[in-house]
């Protein structure tokens, strides 16, 4: 069973350019597994929460596409905020772990990379029965 402190900032590589950067990710390469889903988060209103929920195998690559945003993580002991505003970082997110969303900016994107694709059975989604999972599940 993963951490909080197994979750970690990731410095993506970065080719430099007068006209711009650009930042490559590939799959079992500067990514510890492979892509199986990518989606993003926009227009998330201001005050607005997103996430609320852990997974049992899922791992994570959060990226700040663009403007800002909060990851709250949590693995029932310990939480850690990770501020994300950066589009040559990463948050990896590994299974097991809790985590929120909070203080989009606006105009923000949150892209995702998963491990896995959708799958509901996957989902934790009510914070009592994440901490009976984290409780009788030993640690790695």
């Amino acid at each position: 069973m993963y951490n909080v402190s197994d979750c970690k900032i990731i410095d993506l590589s970065q080719v430099h350019n007068d006209a711009g950067n650009i930042t490559v990710l590939e799959n079992n390469i500067n990514i510890p597994f492979a892509i199986k889903r990518i989606y993003y988060l926009y227009d998330v209103p201001k005050k607005a929460d997103r996430g609320g929920h852990g997974h049992y195998e899922l791992q994570q690559y959060i990226v700040a596409a663009s403007g800002s945003f909060t990851f709250v993580l949590d693995d029932g002991v310990s939480k850690k905020d990770f501020f994300l505003n950066d589009p040559s970082k990463a948050l990896h997110i590994q299974p097991g772990i809790w985590r929120e969303i909070k203080d989009f900016s606006s105009g923000s994107i949150c892209l995702v990379l998963a491990s896995h694709e959708y799958s509901e059975s996957d989902y934790i989604r009510d914070y009592k029965e994440y901490l009976k999972y984290r409780n009788d599940t030993p640690i790695i």
